[in-house]
């Protein structure tokens, strides 16, 4: 396991995990927050394999 410590804000901490989609990249990590386990569960397996950009634009659209 690797550890970075970062701050992160309260408001992402108290967001139910399994509302939450976690990336990262050589320089950001980016959070996707969804409504519901579902709609989570249904855009990692739509978005598997896919690069930053290409993930970010499927967000975008949903």
């Amino acid at each position: 396991m690797i550890c970075i410590k970062a701050e992160i804000p309260e408001e992402l901490s108290d967001i139910d995990d399994e509302l939450k989609a976690i990336y990262h990249s050589k320089n950001t990590v980016c959070f996707y927050i969804f409504k519901t386990r579902e709609l989570r569960n249904a855009f990692i397996e739509r978005t598997k394999g896919m690069n930053k950009e290409s993930r970010e634009k499927i967000y975008k659209e949903n």
